[in-house]
């Protein structure tokens, strides 16, 4: 499974800036060994479900230890017997990009 997800803390530093608590959060993904990717908006990881979903929550929970509220928004990719999908989906459309 794929699953891209964006978490959010409530509290900001004295600017209003996330970006410490956000960083501890792919710190974590990125500790996990799984294959995984960072962008503007959200942070994509691959593996089985229950691997994935512990990554998620440790995410969670490291960003809960400096706010008191924390926002989750998470959209999955479910396909039994695939893997590698996080480039190869991508991979897909630049090919299809190319012939057209």
């Amino acid at each position: 499974m794929i699953v891209a997800f964006s978490i959010s803390p409530t509290t900001g530093d004295e600017t209003g800036g996330v970006s410490e608590a956000v960083a501890a959060a792919v710190r974590v993904v990125r500790e996990s060994g799984l294959p995984n990717e960072t962008n503007a908006m959200f942070t994509n990881i691959e593996g089985e479900w229950d691997e994935v979903m512990a990554v998620v929550k440790k995410a969670v929970d490291v960003v809960a230890e400096v706010s008191p509220r924390v926002g989750l928004v998470l959209k999955a990719d479910i396909r039994p017997g695939y893997d590698g999908q996080l480039t190869a989906k991508v991979e897909r459309v630049e090919r299809a990009l190319e012939q057209s």
